[in-house]
């Protein structure tokens, strides 16, 4: 699945790096995929030192196999690195470019159970990348009115991207960053709940524990594993994994 949304700050760095470790916890061959230039979910894993080799570089621009994935913390990450970005003004001379990370992961679909992309922040080529090497879509969207502001332009990529591939769905959106003491978020998610489905149960905004992890490099429930935002994960992980058919259990 590639967890996507082309405007920034909606949670979807955070949303692979953690469910992606909850699924692994629960015994799923989870593999990741950092496509954003900025590289935060290689950095939020504490990984660093990448060279552009061993990001998808390869495979976008030469059509190369996956180079061989990074492990850490019980999954498997093919990272990311800032010159990745010099990928999107290469792959629009390269016929078919857009189709390489779907080819690539299916020489390796025996190995994993899981592929979960994080998308940039954009609707350039590296978005499409992961969009079309996708099964299903994973969308966070914000309970603020930038989440509302931000549909027009996710309804009108979808509808492109499934011309291309008509199969592509919509697995689950999960609304992120709600506080229900605000009137604000509590209408935003009503209106979510009117017009979205399916919808995941929101995600309480909770930022001590996020940004400690972050710091750290470490999924929430490796640095602070019982908590409400461990907990708050582990929800939202069973909502992603019954959105997939995937099995996965709450652990206590």
């Amino acid at each position: 699945m590639t967890v996507f949304n082309h405007a920034g700050g909606a949670g979807k760095t955070s949303l692979v790096r953690d469910v992606g470790y909850e699924l692994a916890q629960g015994g799923q061959r989870v593999l990741l995929i950092d496509l954003d230039p900025q590289a935060n979910l290689t950095g939020w894993l504490g990984v660093d030192g990448v060279q552009r080799q061993q990001t998808v570089y390869p495979v976008a621009v030469d059509g190369l196999p996956l180079p061989p994935p990074i492990h850490v913390h019980g999954l498997g990450l093919i990272p990311s690195h800032v010159s990745l970005a010099v990928a999107e003004g290469q792959m629009m001379g390269r016929v078919g470019a857009q189709m390489r990370l779907r080819r690539a992961l299916h020489e390796v679909q025996t190995q994993y159970d899981v592929v979960l992309i994080d998308s940039p922040p954009s609707l350039g080529q590296l978005s499409i990348l992961g969009a079309l090497a996708a099964d299903h879509m994973v969308v966070p969207i914000p309970t603020r009115q930038k989440g509302l502001d931000a549909m027009p332009g996710l309804h009108g990529a979808f509808t492109e991207y499934q011309e291309v591939r008509p199969d592509l769905t919509v697995a689950l959106y999960v609304p992120t960053f709600y506080d229900g003491r605000r009137l604000h978020d509590r209408e935003v998610l009503a209106d979510l709940q009117k017009t979205l489905s399916p919808l995941a149960a929101p995600i309480p905004q909770r930022e001590a524990v996020w940004l400690d992890s972050t710091a750290q490099g470490a999924p929430v429930g490796a640095y602070a594993p019982g908590s409400p935002v461990h907990r708050d994960i582990q929800q939202v992980t069973s909502d992603v994994a019954a959105a997939l058919n995937l099995p996965y259990q709450v652990k206590a």
